[in-house]
């Protein structure tokens, strides 16, 4: 293992300790919770959507969330251990087959919905109801 390799696994471990990283893959609804600043304000600001793509590498691994916003779609990559983002939050966890759903950006609505994990089609149209 060179310098760099060794250097970045400690800092990895420091990071780890301060915060810990919940487990979620793509598919899943995560909250984001970021510190925005505001002149001599900090508040922290929640963001929610689809996590559509991770990229695990380290220090540098980082996710992108996608939200349909006043009709839009909006999304935004956020790197996993930056001092920007408070916590992490998983909503639900869906089931998916793909590594990365950017083929969520041509659907719209019901289309662009994800099954949950661990429910059968019968079971997801009675939670649907409820």
């Amino acid at each position: 293992m060179d310098t760099l390799q060794t250097i970045e696994k400690e800092y990895m471990a420091e990071l780890l300790a301060k915060r810990a990283v919940p487990e979620f893959t793509p598919g899943d609804t995560v909250r984001v919770h970021v510190k925005v600043k505001e002149g001599q304000r900090e508040r922290t600001q929640a963001y929610e959507g689809v996590c559509i793509a991770r990229k695990n590498a380290g220090v540098n691994s980082s996710f992108t969330v996608r939200k349909i916003s006043f009709g839009e779609g909006v999304e935004r990559v956020f790197p996993l251990f930056a001092p920007i983002i408070d916590k992490v939050e998983i909503v639900r966890k869906g089931r998916v087959r793909r590594a990365k759903l950017y083929y969520l950006r041509d659907l719209r609505g019901r289309a662009a919905r994800i099954t949950e994990e661990g429910l059968s089609s019968g079971e997801e149209a009675a939670a649907e109801k409820a």
